[in-house]
């Protein structure tokens, strides 16, 4: 296997989908056990040690699930091009199998990437091609940092990062696309109305996608919004979100005790703002896609890790 051959391994990914939903479990696991070969040179794991890190990922990442075997399905299904996943004698664990987690920890489960992705992984920049890739193709820019901390590709992986360029299909973004977005709603915040600016430049602000570039988003204004850097990174972990008519949304997942962080509560039912005469609406297909997709309608699983 040759560099080019791994990357379009990972580009080919069969994009999972669980009842209409997106379901980011493989490059999830992927992007996990990176983080696992930059800290100890290896992929090699049992799934009793991958099932609750990857799977409170899946939970954190992903849209709401109710299953508890979240990490069970890209253990089981991550194509065999990349991944060699055995049972405690040493037999290979079929396609077929069980997606469930007692049925693997029952076998004593590993799996590791198999060797020839190994050695080409142990170059830096492969390795952060291959993390850049997956990071473009299934998630959204505010949500890299948090993800990246939690698979373990920290600061000397950020770095490399900045070297080797965009991935590969990588979907170019429309110029312009922000500032029309932040101009439509008077460079203010659309949930909280926070207009902050520095030597008169606006600090602080973003255009925020509502449905993700990286899941076929246009850079359209009807598919923006105008939101601060607090709320568009809750607005893209699904913790913020927008009814049919607009206003905004708490999940019952999100929790504060601060006064600051309650204050997010109060946006629960309040209207959106709306952008500037002539300018068009958060569009009602995006906001389904939200809503379907992104918010956390449900209450914090009790198999996600305390604390959080």
């Amino acid at each position: 296997m040759t560099r080019d051959e791994l990357l379009s391994a990972l580009t080919r990914l069969r994009r999972a989908s669980v009842g209409g939903q997106r379901a980011p479990h493989k490059p999830l696991l992927l992007l996990w056990l990176l983080g696992r070969f930059a800290a100890t040179g290896t992929t090699v794991v049992s799934y009793a040690e991958a099932e609750e890190p990857v799977g409170r990922m899946i939970d954190d990442y992903g849209p709401p699930a109710r299953s508890s075997d979240r990490a069970a399905m890209p253990f089981v299904h991550l194509e065999r091009t990349l991944w060699d996943p055995r049972d405690a004698d040493g037999r290979p664990i079929p396609p077929s199998a069980p997606e469930r987690g007692s049925w693997l920890r029952a076998r004593g489960a590993t799996g590791r990437l198999l060797p020839a992705v190994e050695r080409l992984l142990a170059d830096p920049g492969t390795l952060t091609a291959a993390a850049r890739l997956l990071l473009d193709r299934h998630f959204t820019p505010a949500l890299e940092p948090v993800i990246r901390a939690d698979a373990g590709l920290g600061p000397p992986v950020l770095e490399e990062a900045a070297l080797v360029g965009p991935a590969r299909g990588r979907r170019p973004r429309r110029s312009g696309f922000a500032e029309e977005v932040l101009h439509a709603y008077g460079f203010a915040c659309a949930m909280c109305g926070y207009d902050g600016r520095l030597g008169g430049a606006p600090v602080g602000l973003e255009a925020a996608h509502v449905r993700w570039h990286s899941q076929d988003g246009p850079d359209e204004p009807d598919n923006g919004l105008a939101l601060c850097a607090l709320h568009h990174a809750l607005f893209d972990l699904g913790a913020l979100g927008l009814t049919p008519d607009l206003r905004v949304r708490v999940s019952p997942r999100y929790a504060a005790r601060g006064r600051a962080g309650r204050a997010v509560h109060d946006l629960d039912g309040t209207p959106l703002a709306r952008p500037r005469p002539g300018r068009p609406t958060v569009g009602a297909a995006f906001v389904a896609w939200h809503d379907r997709q992104v918010f956390k309608h449900e209450p914090l699983a009790t198999t996600a890790r305390a604390g959080r």
